[in-house]
């Protein structure tokens, strides 16, 4: 890829994000009803390849079920609420109740309570009482410790889960987490993330892991990217990691899943997704707005309560309909915030995919004027409406 020049001895590539570009059509078109978007992860088979973000202001017990119910999967977050308080409803109402000039001083304080290990294996068991499958996020520093608590409680998916996550790890203080080591211990998959780049991603994935998140920094509520300056856009960081998952697979015949984590506010950025080489993708802010999700209209970063230097923000997403309704429609907006599943299989059948792996391969344009072009008095009106 061509390089520019930023200055007498440094250089960068361009990267690209879901507003710069666009999927262009394909030679045939096929039905969206007959298109398979079907998504499989070491035994985990789900009918669509959504996730849930393991965020306390998305996902309770109540909302991973109806999620796994809709063929999905949702993560369950074990360093938030749920396993930090027996009674996690009357602290997500605080939150959500609090003033903008203290939230941030507020979520501090709530996440300093410990995490209850006896927690862990009781919300674990409460969503498989749905009979859907269950996944958990957990830090790095506690996944050695919490991942035979998890696979004994009958957990499905372990997803250990950092700002940035790399199989190699500098430390004089502290043991570094084995990616190999966590996979060789337990049965179930192992997720990591996030990651961006094509070499740490190749890396990771020859550690054992099944799935790798794709994304630092771009979700509604982080502000990682404003705070320390980190992050490559969502389509150039999906397709540099799924050159490494092609790569991989091709050299050990094991094929990681790439999940684009973050970033995506409307149905065409998860199409763009999928086309910039995603297998699955895991979503925030969208489902946040969901009558479901835990946070009651409200949405916060995972990095929101870090006790030296949060990187995240309490944002209102206001509730758009049911999970149902913002997966599968009927959609009552027309901005592509709602019936995602429609959207997604409505691109693939312009584009002519007849499955995720076909549409990796649609063709793609850089168009940063895709959204805008001759759409004058729709900008208009929006701004009218405050917009």
């Amino acid at each position: 890829m061509m390089e520019m020049e930023l200055g007498r001895g440094k250089r960068a590539r361009r990267a690209y994000g879901f507003d710069e570009v666009a999927l262009v059509p394909g030679r045939i078109t096929i039905n969206p009803e007959e298109i398979d978007l079907s998504f499989a992860l070491n035994g985990t088979s789900l009918p669509i390849p959504f996730l849930a973000a393991a965020m306390d202001g998305v996902v309770d017990v109540p909302f991973a079920q109806e999620m796994g119910r809709l063929g999905g999967l949702a993560v369950l977050n074990l360093d938030g609420v749920q396993t930090r308080y027996e009674k996690p409803a009357d602290v997500l109402h605080e939150i959500a109740g609090a003033e903008p000039d203290r939230i941030n001083v507020l979520l501090q304080k709530i996440y300093s309570a410990p995490v209850q290990d006896g927690l862990i294996g009781q919300r674990i068991e409460e969503i498989k009482d749905a009979g859907v499958a269950v996944a958990v996020s957990t830090v790095p520093a506690h996944a050695e410790r919490r991942a035979p608590i998890v696979q004994e409680a009958g957990a499905d998916v372990l997803v250990v889960q950092g700002t940035v996550l790399t199989a190699r790890h500098v430390s004089k203080s502290y043991r570094h987490l084995s990616f190999r080591e966590l996979t060789a211990s337990i049965d179930i998959p192992v997720i990591a993330g996030n990651c961006v780049d094509y070499a740490t991603a190749l890396e990771l994935m020859d550690t054992g892991i099944k799935g790798l998140l794709v994304g630092v920094g771009p979700g509604a509520a982080c502000t990682t990217r404003a705070v320390l300056g980190v992050g490559v856009p969502q389509v150039t960081a999906t397709s540099d990691c799924a050159a490494a998952r092609d790569d991989h697979q091709r050299r050990s015949g094991e094929r990681v899943a790439i999940i684009t984590d973050g970033g995506m506010r409307l149905g065409g950025d998860v199409a763009k997704a999928f086309a910039s080489g995603a297998d699955a993708v895991m979503i925030g802010s969208i489902f946040a707005a969901a009558q479901e999700a835990a946070g009651g209209g409200n949405h916060w970063g995972m990095a929101t309560p870090d006790p030296n230097l949060p990187r995240g923000t309490r944002i209102r997403t206001g509730i758009k309909g049911s999970l149902r309704e913002i997966l599968f429609g009927p959609a009552h907006v027309d901005d592509g915030s709602m019936n995602l599943v429609g959207a997604l299989k409505s691109a693939m059948g312009v584009c002519g995919a007849r499955t995720i792996r076909d549409f990796q391969d649609t063709e793609m344009v850089i168009a940063p004027s895709i959204k805008t072009e001759g759409k004058v008095q729709q900008r208009e009106q929006r701004v009218g409406m405050g917009a």
